[in-house]
């Protein structure tokens, strides 16, 4: 019994949130998680601060939750944020201005990566085959027997 329940605490995530962070508030809390786990760790920069136990993670977490407290809303903590440590902080950057180009290459290339294919497929049904006259024929069937 003991190991089962050993099982399920180390199956369970582990987070980096304190105790004292938490706030009293249930659905304050709820909205503090859903942000925190939108923003990378500066430090750690795979791991987003709700997961991350880096000093500068526990800090951002802390200006989460005294933002919202404050009567911020989603948008403007996030907006916060960005503006003390600029856009690397978010896992999904937002898709404007010089992050557009980012969000649009990838289709682009795979369409022109598309358009390139099919240009080549009709190419090669474009040309005959050439047939080999009986002379050429003889050459090959006597430099394949070597």
């Amino acid at each position: 019994m003991r190991l089962l329940a050993l099982l399920i605490c180390l199956a369970t995530p582990v987070l980096a949130v304190q105790p004292d962070e938490i706030l009293p508030d249930a659905a304050l809390e709820q909205r503090a998680r859903a942000i925190s786990r939108d923003i990378r760790c500066p430090v750690c920069q795979g791991e987003s601060i709700d997961d991350s136990s880096a000093p500068i993670s526990r800090d951002l977490r802390i200006i989460i939750r005294e933002r919202l407290v404050a009567g911020d809303s989603d948008t403007e903590v996030i907006d916060y944020v960005v503006a003390r440590y600029g856009e690397f902080v978010l896992f999904n950057p937002r898709a404007e201005g010089s992050n557009l180009i980012l969000w649009l290459a990838g289709p682009a290339l795979l369409l022109a990566g598309t358009a390139i294919a099919v240009a080549t497929q009709r190419r090669r049904k474009a040309v005959p085959d050439a047939d080999l006259s009986q002379t050429e024929e003889a050459r090959l069937k006597e430099i394949l027997k070597s």
